[in-house]
C-alpha cells in the first residue's frame, strides 16, 4: 500500500491454493479486478533451483508464463473496468420472512449460519429473553472482528450476539460471559491455514452463579454452561466477522474440533495457587473470561512423576514455537508441584529456562521461517539473538511471560494438558488482539 501511494506499481504474488481467497479478499475490498499472480505451493523447504522453476514456469491459475503475468500486471494501463471498483450494501434485514420450522433450519444451513449442528431458531421472543440477561442496550456496539488481517473488520451489537447465543442454546444468565468474549476482539474462527481455534477460561464468582463445571470432565461436553457458552462464541464469530466458508474465508487445512466449543472454568477452590485472573491483575471477586488464541497443538501427561522434568522438556520442545503453551493441570498435579517446592511462577520460570533447542532445529520450522525470521532480521529481541546463535547452540523457545498455567479438573487422575494458547497477542504473526482477559461484570 505504501509503495502504491508513493507511485510505485506493485502486484501481489500468492501461492496457488490461495487463489480463491485472494480474489475474495480483493472483491471484499472493492477491487474485484485487482491484478494478482500465483506460483505453486509450497515455498518453504524448496531449493533455489525449484523456486527458480516456479518463476520461469507458468502461473498455475492463468496458465500463462508467470513473469509475463507479473510484467503485464505492473505495466499494462488500467482499463475503465479496472477503475470501476465495487461497492457493497452492508446492512442486513433484521428479520427473515416467516416460514416453516423445517424450511428455516434448511435456510440457516444453506447460508452457513450454523456450525452444521442443530440450532435453536432465534425468534424475536427468544432473542428478547436472551437480552434480559444483560443491562446493556441491544443496539450498543460491542466490538469488531475479522477472520484474518487481510479482510475488513465487521462490527456487531448486543442484539446480534444475542441471536447467536440463542442459536447455540445458551441461557440468558450466560449472556454476559458471551458478550465479554466477543468484546475481546479475538476471533474463534480464524482463517489461518494452521486451523487455529480459541480456548476460553472463566474465573470468579460467575462460575458458580451460572453452574459452570471446573471438576470432572471440565474440558468435555458434560456441562450445559461450558458447552453452550463456547458454542455461542464460535457461532457469533462465524456470523459476525464475515463468514467462515471453506476455501473463501476459512483456510484451515485440517480444521479443528475446538472450533465447536472450547470453554471451561478454573477450579479456583481446589488449586493451591492464585486464580489465573488474579495473576493478570484482577481481584478475586471479579468475574472474567480469558481468551487464548491457538488451540492447534496438544501435549499431555501425568504426574509430577520422578521423570516429570524430562516429560515437560519433551512436551515444551515439541510445541509450535510461535504459539506459547497454556498448561492446564488437575489440582492433583498442581499440589504435586507445590510438594516439590514450586510456586506457579517458579514452575513457569523453570519451563522457560528448560525449553531449549539447537538453533538449527528452531529455525528449521515453517513458522519460524515465515513469521519469526523477519523479526529476527529486523533486530527485534529475542528473535535476533536466536538468529545469531550457532547451529548447535541451544536457544530458548519461550520467555516466562509466554507461559500460562490454569488449574481445573476433578482430581480423579494427576493429568495435565499443554495446549497451544497464545495470550495477549504476543509474538510474530499477531493481529487483531485487544484485551485477552475481559471483565464479565461490565457486561451484566
Amino acid at each position: 500500500m505504501e509503495l502504491e501511494l508513493a507511485g510505485i506499481p506493485t502486484m501481489p504474488v500468492h501461492t496457488q491454493p490461495f487463489a480463491r481467497l485472494a480474489q475474495s479478499v480483493a472483491r471484499a475490498n472493492g477491487m474485484p479486478r485487482a491484478r494478482q499472480a500465483y506460483v505453486p505451493q509450497p515455498l518453504v523447504g524448496r531449493s533455489p533451483s525449484e523456486l527458480r522453476a516456479y518463476v520461469d514456469g507458468a502461473d498455475p491459475i492463468s496458465k500463462r508464463p508467470f513473469m509475463q503475468e507479473v510484467i503485464e500486471g505492473l505495466t499494462k494501463p488500467l482499463s475503465p473496468e479496472d477503475l470501476e471498483g465495487l461497492s457493497f450494501e452492508r446492512s442486513t434485514p433484521r428479520l427473515l420472512e416467516p416460514d416453516t420450522r423445517e424450511n428455516l433450519h434448511e435456510l440457516f444451513r444453506q447460508n452457513r449460519w450454523t456450525d452444521m449442528l442443530p440450532i435453536v431458531l432465534p425468534t424475536e421472543e427468544r432473542v428478547a429473553a436472551m437480552l434480559k440477561g444483560t443491562s446493556i442496550p441491544a443496539d450498543r456496539i460491542v466490538g469488531k472482528m475479522r477472520p484474518t488481517a487481510f479482510r475488513e473488520f465487521w462490527q456487531f451489537d448486543v442484539e446480534k450476539i444475542a441471536v447467536n447465543a440463542v442459536m447455540a442454546g445458551a441461557k440468558p444468565e450466560y449472556f454476559p460471559v458471551i458478550l465479554a468474549m466477543m468484546a475481546s476482539g479475538i476471533t474463534a474462527r480464524s482463517s489461518s491455514t494452521t486451523s487455529f481455534a480459541t480456548i476460553s477460561v472463566v474465573n470468579g464468582p460467575i462460575r458458580d452463579q451460572i453452574g459452570m463445571n471446573a471438576g470432572i470432565g471440565a474440558l468435555g461436553p458434560y456441562n450445559h454452561a461450558n458447552s453452550t457458552i463456547g458454542r455461542a462464541f464460535s457461532l457469533a464469530c462465524q456470523n459476525l466477522q464475515g463468514g467462515s466458508t471453506p476455501n473463501e474465508t476459512f483456510m484451515g487445512t485440517l480444521g479443528n474440533f475446538l472450533g465447536y466449543t472450547a470453554c471451561f472454568a478454573e477450579n479456583e477452590e481446589r488449586s493451591p495457587w492464585a486464580p489465573f485472573h488474579v495473576d493478570e491483575g484482577f481481584k478475586a471477586s471479579d468475574s472474567t473470561v480469558s481468551v487464548f488464541f491457538g488451540g492447534w497443538y496438544t501435549q499431555s501427561g501425568y504426574g509430577p512423576r520422578d521423570s516429570w522434568k524430562e516429560k515437560f522438556i519433551r512436551c515444551l520442545t515439541a510445541t509450535e514455537f510461535y504459539q506459547q503453551p497454556l498448561i492446564v493441570m488437575d489440582p492433583i498435579v498442581a499440589r504435586g508441584f507445590v510438594d516439590r517446592g514450586f510456586t506457579k511462577q517458579s514452575l513457569i520460570h523453570w519451563c522457560a529456562d528448560n525449553a531449549k533447542l539447537p538453533a538449527r532445529d528452531y529455525w528449521d520450522d515453517q513458522w519460524s521461517q515465515t513469521l519469526t525470521l523477519p523479526h529476527a532480521v529486523a533486530g527485534i529481541e529475542p528473535y535476533a539473538s536466536r538468529l545469531k546463535a550457532k547451529p548447535d547452540e541451544l536457544v530458548s523457545i519461550f520467555m516466562p511471560e509466554d507461559i500460562k498455567i490454569v488449574v481445573t479438573g476433578g482430581e480423579t487422575q494427576g493429568a495435565f494438558k499443554m495446549f497451544g494458547g497464545r495470550y495477549a497477542g504476543r509474538g510474530p504473526g499477531t493481529f487483531n488482539r485487544e484485551n485477552p482477559t475481559v471483565l464479565i461484570d461490565a457486561w451484566r
